[in-house]
């Protein structure tokens, strides 16, 4: 059996572990919005694939 994780599955898995983070530990809402949104940029601009 294979699972192919490719860019389109990659950003709601990371917006998964976001939630996850931000309600585990609050306080790291800004380091976890800024990474949530740099990841976001380069999977945008193709620099992951």
């Amino acid at each position: 059996m294979h699972v192919n994780i490719g860019v389109p599955h990659l950003q709601p898995i990371v917006s998964l572990v976001a939630g996850v983070l931000i309600l585990i530990r609050p306080k790291l809402l800004n380091y976890v919005v800024a990474i949530y949104l740099i990841l976001s940029g380069l999977i945008g601009f193709g620099f992951v694939r």
